[in-house]
């Protein structure tokens, strides 16, 4: 189970992780915690009136041609974004999804862990990934079905209980990568825009190590289909698409995660969510890593 705050987030962290394991026969479930209500149009080739004022249907359109991409299931836990603040001071619109009381905003997900029955649970660091209210709440939300989902004791009348195995934080967005990238770009004459995202990384070290790496490059094209399936969000010919798959596969072939709770043994770093759940010892719960 991926979840994520907004329509398009499933196809800009982990998307080709998610195709790879569909390929491979694992039932897949996209848990989106928020319609987009708010969002902006980022395509300037979709900036159109008419779109605007139905941008809510829209992006649920999206969505459902990103999910028949990336081969999941999907299921909108029925939240309203809260939008990006465009200062600290300014305050989110009233009812939307990051000021819900945790156990609220926790409830449907914990119903669609229950109901799902997964074994590894996929979601953003405590930072949210940038700071975007509706990415942190994402973040509070995953931990607390993570640790309340088999408590029979918490959120009764929610199904069964079942407890995971495993949480994982994305880490696509790290100096690392991105270092390796622009050199590489940089060495075969690409241009590349990566320059100004590096220097911002000076000041701001990296909070969570990367624990696993994905092999997942044969899945590249997947995860960038379904990526231009939310054409109000992604330019075609935008920052996204400017680093060519076939450099990509090369110089990071992976997608990368920092496993943030396990109940099972496991041996870091790994190349798989599931090592560890195939020898099916459980453990008690504990965080792994920093």
């Amino acid at each position: 189970m991926a979840v994520h705050a907004h329509p398009d987030d499933e196809s800009s962290k982990g998307a080709a992780t998610m195709a790879r394991y569909v390929a491979e026969g694992v039932d897949v479930l996209v848990a989106t915690c928020t319609g987009g209500e708010r969002g902006s149009i980022l395509n300037p080739k979709m900036d159109l009136p008419d779109i605007l004022e139905n941008i809510t249907e829209v992006r649920r359109q999206e969505m459902e041609k990103a999910r028949e991409i990336l081969g999941v299931r999907q299921q909108f836990l029925g939240f309203i974004d809260s939008g990006l603040p465009e200062d600290e001071n300014e305050a989110l619109p009233e009812g939307c999804f990051a000021l819900q009381p945790l156990e609220v905003a926790a409830a449907p997900l914990v119903a669609a862990v229950r109901e799902f029955r997964p074994h590894v649970i996929l979601t953003y660091d405590d930072d949210g990934g940038y700071p975007h209210p509706d990415h942190i709440m994402t973040n509070r939300v995953s931990v607390e079905a993570f640790e309340a989902a088999g408590d029979p004791d918490r959120y009764v009348g929610l199904g069964e209980p079942w407890q995971p195995l495993k949480l994982y934080y994305h880490m696509g967005f790290t100096r690392e990568r991105f270092e390796a990238l622009h050199a590489a770009m940089t060495e075969r004459g690409i241009g590349s825009p990566y320059g100004d995202w590096i220097s911002r990384w000076e000041d701001r070290p990296q909070k969570w190590e990367i624990t696993t790496r994905v092999p997942c490059g044969d899945y590249f094209e997947t995860r960038d289909l379904a990526l231009m399936a939310h054409a109000t969000q992604v330019d075609p010919d935008g920052f996204w698409f400017v680093c060519p798959r076939e450099l990509q596969r090369e110089v990071w072939p992976t997608e990368d995660y920092h496993l943030a709770r396990s109940l099972v043994d496991t041996e870091l770093p790994e190349d798989d969510l599931f090592t560890g759940i195939h020898a099916g010892e459980v453990c008690e719960p504990s965080p792994v890593g920093k």
